[in-house]
């Protein structure tokens, strides 16, 4: 792995790792203009136009995709983990919710920097509803 790289892929496990990627809290307003230039800060942009259906508190999963340098998706995204509930039909609104969200917050408005870095990259932001709210 070239040094960039694993650079790269290190500041992408730490915030993974953090988790300031989990769904808890909107620090950013849905579709804003505001150019992204951190993780943490694409993460955001993202959770800011989910609204997890009640009754899914707890329930969580893991996406996977890449977007480019203009913050658009390549190809579909994929569940790399997932924990929900008995109830089907709740499972299913809740992983729509997760996809509807994303479909809203992209294109992403990344910087140029930010886009140079991140893009083709894999990315796996974790939704989880909070306990006791919908966000």
């Amino acid at each position: 792995m070239k040094p960039r790289s694993a650079i790269v892929a290190l500041a992408l496990a730490l915030a993974m790792v953090a988790g300031p990627n989990e769904a808890r809290s909107q620090e950013r307003a849905c579709r804003s203009p505001d150019p992204v230039d951190t993780i943490n800060e694409m993460f955001s942009a993202i959770v800011a136009c989910w609204e997890p259906p009640p009754g899914t508190a707890g329930m969580t999963l893991t996406l996977q995709f890449s977007i480019r340098r203009n913050g658009t998706l390549i190809g579909k995204p994929r569940a790399t983990y997932s924990r929900l509930g008995d109830d089907a039909t709740l499972n299913r609104a809740f992983v729509a919710s997760v996809l509807e969200a994303l479909d809203k917050a992209l294109p992403l408005p990344v910087s140029d920097s930010m886009g140079e870095a991140i893009a083709g990259r894999m990315l796996f932001p974790r939704f989880t509803a909070a306990s006791g709210s919908a966000s």
